[in-house]
This record gives structure tokens, sequence and C-alpha cells, in this order.
């Protein structure tokens, strides 16, 4: 078996990991380091480090991968390839240049469109109704290395970045193993990227959160599956505070609020006008509590209608 190094951090890159260990042997995984989670923030690896873990394998986890000797150790490693999926950070010149086949990235979108950290939230958000898993070359450009392989994948009516997520990951560990074989004898070529055709993906923020109703409800449906499970989706109650909206929908007609207020419609819902269109507020959770529906949550919290949500 050939040597090989995987660079991946969260769930989404253990298929990948998984498919890499059944055809290679790999000599090193290489993890963001371990952070808090959760609401007690405590400290916890990542699926990746867990999986190597589990399995026996030399674990790295640098915090800044460009040390040398973090670098040097890698090189003594004399992997064949590098496999990268959702690593999370720019790999060096070095580093790429470092294996016989090169890096090789497992990235959850059509290349050229959707190059960045968040392919998946932003191809929901925008309203796409398909996507796929890229196999790439990596070169220093921003995910804009020559492709080897695709895979095309439907975007349902009801995916959200999460359970899109979970598909993509499955599918990409399933493209690695179908190609790797050829990666490493070097009989799969590349292509070059269309840069006319490339879009970016950025980080997601906190503030990618707030729903901001001056848009048409269709795009804010789409962002609130997109954003699931994070950075989420925010509605700002009239006096203060937060609302998480957790699903929502495109309510059709003619409305006449103002962007934000909430109107009249059937007893106890969550019906707000937008720029365009209204959107129906379906299961929702206020701040430090569960998640609830609409009905529940306005007979804790009546409100009005004429009142404004931001």
């Amino acid at each position: 078996m050939q040597r090989a190094i995987f660079m991946g951090t969260p769930e989404f890159a253990v298929p990948s990991l998984q498919a890499l260990h059944e055809l290679t042997e790999i000599v090193a995984v290489v993890a963001q380091p371990d952070r808090p989670v959760g609401r007690g923030q405590k400290t916890a690896a990542p699926p990746a480090a867990r999986w190597a873990h589990a399995h026996g394998v030399r674990l790295l986890q640098p915090p800044k991968l460009r040390e040398p000797t973090v670098l040097e150790a890698l090189a003594e490693l004399a992997p064949a390839i590098i496999v990268v999926a959702a690593y999370g950070k720019i790999l060096p010149r070095v580093l790429l240049d470092l294996p016989a086949r090169g890096c090789v990235n497992v990235h959850a979108s059509l290349l050229p469109r959707y190059r960045g950290a968040a392919p998946v939230q932003w191809a929901i958000a925008r309203g796409e109704s398909v996507t796929g898993v890229t196999l790439m070359q990596m070169e220093e450009g921003l995910d804009s290395g020559p492709l080897f392989v695709q895979e095309r994948v439907p975007i349902e009516p009801d995916d959200t970045g999460g359970s899109l997520t979970v598909k993509l990951s499955q599918v990409g560990g399933a493209l690695l193993t179908r190609s790797l074989p050829a990666l490493l004898d070097g009989t799969l070529r590349a292509v070059p990227q269309d840069e006319a055709l490339a879009t970016l993906a950025p980080k997601l923020t906190r503030e990618d959160a707030a729903l901001d109703f001056r848009q048409p409800a269709v795009e804010l449906a789409a962002r609130v599956r997109a954003f699931q499970p994070w950075p989420g989706a925010l509605a700002t109650l009239p006096g203060g505070g937060s609302l998480k909206v957790l699903k929502a929908g495109v309510v059709e007609g003619p409305h006449t609020g103002a962007p934000g207020e909430l109107l009249a419609g059937a007893p106890a819902s969550l019906l707000v006008a937008c720029g365009e269109g209204a959107l129906a507020l379906q299961v929702v959770q206020p701040e430090g509590r569960r998640a609830m529906t609409a009905a529940e949550f306005l007979s804790g919290h009546p409100l009005s209608p004429g009142v404004v949500l931001g």
C-alpha cells in the first residue's frame, strides 16, 4: 500500500478518511486542535481526531501548520499523496509540493461554483437545486486547482445545511474510493477550471444569522434551511430579545404589511411580511427555551398583528 496523509477536521471529513484508510497506509491524520464545544464549552476532539485515536493512527493537531517543526515532521513521513477534506486552513506551497501525487481536495460543491469555506450552506441559501462533490488537485489559490472528477447531488426542498452536509460527506467518501487507484497510479487526469464560472462561498459568521425581512420571503426561507444548525436564523422580538427560527415557509399572495410586520393570518400563526411575499415562522426557539411551534410560542408570548420583528 502507498503511504498517505489525511488532513481534515469535522464530521464531513470522516467518510473520506475511512475511504483513504481502506486503500492506503495512512501514516498521519492532521486535524485542527481540540476546542470547546456546546453550552458547557467543554474541550472536545474533532471527529477526524477521534477517528485517528480509534484506529491507532498518528495524530497531529498543530495550532499553526506553517511551523517548521510541523512541516519537517510531515516531510519525514514521505507520503505518496495527501488527501484533504474540510481541514480548515490554507496549505503552504512546501506542503503542496511534498507528495509525489500532490494534494487532492474533497470539496463539497461543483467547482468552480462555491469556492470557499461554506459551499453547502451558500448553495442552499442562494436557491440552487443541484450541488455535488469535486475531487481537485490543490494549488495555492482558493479551491482553484484543476478538477479530477465530480458527482452531482440534488438539493431537496427539505434539505438543511446539516442534512446536506451529511449526504455530501458520504458521496465524497464513495467518490474517493472509486477514484483513488487512478489518482495513485497517475492515470486520472485533471482539467482546468473555467474561471468565468467561479463563485465564492465565504466563511459563515454569527452576523449571517440575522433575518432581514426586507428581502424576499423565498430567500429568507432558503437561509433558514441553509444555516441550520449553525449559525442559525434569528429574528428580533419587539422590546428586545431574539427568536431562533428553525423552520419557515413561504406564503404566497398579496401582503400589505411593511417588512417585518406581523400579519393577521391563521390563529396562532407567526406570519411576517417581507420585501416580497410573507414568511410563516413555523418552528421557533426563544432564548434559553426549547424548540416549539408558532402556536406554542404565541400561547406564552402573545403578539398582535402589526408589531414589527427585526
